[in-house]
């Protein structure tokens, strides 16, 4: 076979080309603002999503409150821009970098923990995080939220759903390399030991915990950029944001879409965004869906949709090649039927 048809197979190349290919052919689908929004949430989602995944998946660290970075990077861009005139990428950047600051802070207490007492203990940050967002209304009005001024970039407000969504999928795009080039790295490699083995990572000379506390901070920035795009894209940012629900909401989406899988974060986030908007009816039931999704994620693809598949594709592909080989042997030796059987 080609060696250059199978590097295409490669994520960093076929799969950045797929997904490109779908970025820039998914508008000749959307027919309203509607299915623009959609698409943009779905964005948003995915980027919060591949890097939860860098720190679940492949480092294996638990986060159970990964909704507060996505609310301090929307309260922080709108506090900045609103209340202090700040333009809003100096203000964006501000936010991430305070989340950043905060995540390292706490990053190394935290992530000594390990099982339910790590869950419990980024449970228990969110919770902090999401009470002093509805405390202190005189600076983030309370449960009732904040409106933003539009995004403007270098002089430039983005203002069409088409802009919003070109950004987005340039954003969605960027990270899925950068993600996939930080797994193919020493880093990457050292996140996969740790989650391996712990004990064994050190014994070989890992230091784990600056590789824990590295991907920690790395996914919380992710996620504070997120939340400051998504307060400018809807104008409004409320206490919602950094809820207990959405944390769980995103886990769900990393566990159902494949761990340890960036195509499957993006595949996850898609599905359960698009999900609900089938299912508006059940709205009232919406945490009821999300926790029925996860048991059946568990139960029947625990390694999540996109590696199941392509594991069945794998099994399927090699007992065809096989199939192949065995028909080949018969034709050579003068048996087609496969009498000698």
């Amino acid at each position: 076979m080609n060696p250059r048809r199978l590097t295409w197979r490669h994520p960093r190349r076929g799969g950045l080309a797929v997904l490109a290919l779908i970025i820039a052919g998914l508008p000749l689908l959307l027919s309203n603002s509607f299915h623009y929004e959609v698409a943009i949430l779905i964005g948003f989602n995915a980027i919060v999503c591949i890097g939860l995944n860098l720190l679940i998946g492949y480092a294996g660290q638990i986060s159970l409150g990964h909704a507060a970075f996505i609310g301090l990077g929307a309260y922080g861009a709108a506090i900045l821009t609103e209340h202090y005139d700040w333009s809003p990428l100096p203000a964006m950047l501000a936010a991430a970098l305070f989340t950043g600051a905060l995540a390292y802070g706490v990053a190394r207490p935290i992530l000594k923990l390990k099982g339910h007492y790590l869950a419990m203990a980024t449970l228990g940050l969110g919770i902090i995080i999401a009470i002093v967002i509805n405390t202190e209304d005189q600076i983030t009005g309370g449960p009732d939220g904040m409106y933003l001024s539009g995004l403007t970039l270098f002089g430039y407000s983005l203002s069409s759903d088409l802009e919003w969504y070109a950004l987005v999928g340039l954003l969605l795009w960027l990270s899925t390399w950068l993600a996939l080039n930080l797994i193919d790295s020493p880093v990457g490699r050292a996140l996969r030991a740790v989650h391996g083995s712990e004990a064994a990572a050190q014994v070989v000379g890992v230091d784990t915990s600056h590789y824990k506390i590295l991907i920690f901070v790395v996914s919380a920035v992710m996620a504070s950029l997120v939340g400051s795009l998504a307060a400018f894209y809807s104008a409004f940012v409320t206490p919602g944001t950094a809820s207990f629900f959405r944390s769980i909401e995103l886990v769900v989406m990393v566990v159902f879409g494949g761990m340890a899988s960036v195509f499957g974060s993006i595949v996850g986030a898609a599905v359960l965004t698009v999900l609900p908007q089938f299912l508006t009816f059940l709205h009232d039931y919406e945490h009821l869906v999300f926790g029925l999704v996860l048991m059946l994620t568990v139960i029947f693809v625990p390694r999540g949709l996109l590696p199941t598949l392509h594991q069945a594709l794998r099994r399927n592909a090699a007992a065809a090649k096989v199939a192949d080989d065995r028909a080949t042997g018969d034709r050579a030796t003068g048996d087609p039927a496969g009498e000698r059987r």
